[in-house]
């Protein structure tokens, strides 16, 4: 995989095909495969980056001065500026999408056009907020993510009915439990404190180029209900796309639906 040092860290990314530019942003506890049907399906004819997020995949430590989603957008930017990318369209899904949109409010020259999946930019509600740093808590504690956490934690990400003997569950819960001790403590609970502790910037969603973006949601996503997007999508004036049979990873639930709408999106504005 190609690195860059960004902020003093090494940020490891997929760099895969030709073409227009295709930048994935991924959620938050999923390293690159999060993604792995759309790079396939993608890059048959665009030029697709999948930065790793901080400590996860092979991406190195949080960067000591990042302090909020606005510092994710400059780093992402910086990985632009260094492949010489002048122009990109962002398919950003959960925190993926929270930077994403900032990056394109910060640089909107950057950006060709903008997906915002399973997202919302609204701040979290102060009970999830509570409830998810209670989370962090424990596992600080811990120094792991304790087995009955992981039995909360894996569900929040899938639709309800997920088979959990699945490929794609048991991978993740594993992902999840493999997570070092340095890694959880340096990289994945301060992220995870800047995520749900974001600011509100619904209010700037309307200066978003209407006609070059999609709002994309799982039916059954539970963190991020499709109630945000449609209201997200009503404040951009853009259109949303529903997925069905999806929860949260909706790229990975239902990724042929996925595949089918970035390619008809992407060839009308790459």
């Amino acid at each position: 995989m190609p690195v860059t040092v960004i902020d003093g860290q090494p940020l490891h990314y997929i760099d895969q095909g030709s073409g227009p530019a295709v930048l994935l942003g991924s959620s938050y506890l999923w390293d690159r495969t999060m993604w792995a049907p759309q790079i396939e399906a993608l890059s048959q004819q665009y030029r697709v980056i999948v930065p790793e997020l901080w400590g996860h995949g092979e991406s190195g430590p949080l960067p000591t001065h990042t302090q909020s989603l606005d510092d994710l957008a400059r780093q992402a930017l910086a990985l632009l500026d260094h492949l010489d990318i002048a122009q990109v369209n962002l398919v950003g899904l959960s925190v993926g999408g929270m930077w994403g949109a900032r990056l394109a409010l910060l640089a909107p020259e950057r950006i060709n056009s903008l997906v915002l999946m399973d997202t919302h930019l609204g701040a979290e509600p102060e009970a999830t907020r509570q409830y998810y740093f209670s989370l962090f808590k424990m596992i600080e504690d811990a120094g792991a993510i304790p087995e009955p956490l992981l039995d909360v934690i894996a569900p929040i990400f899938f639709r309800a009915e997920i088979d959990r003997e699945s490929a794609l569950y048991q991978e993740f819960r594993q992902a999840l439990q493999d997570f070092s001790r340095e890694r959880l403590l340096s990289s994945v609970v301060p992220l995870g404190r800047l995520i749900f502790s974001r600011e509100d910037v619904l209010g700037q969603l309307p200066r978003l180029d209407a006609d070059t973006t999609l709002v994309m949601c799982g039916e059954q996503d539970k963190p991020r209900p499709p109630a945000e997007s449609r209201e997200m999508a009503e404040l951009i004036g853009c259109s949303l796309i529903l997925i069905p049979d999806a929860g949260h990873i909706s790229a990975r639930e239902n990724p042929d639906f996925v595949n089918e709408a970035l390619l008809t999106f992407l060839a009308n504005h790459a």
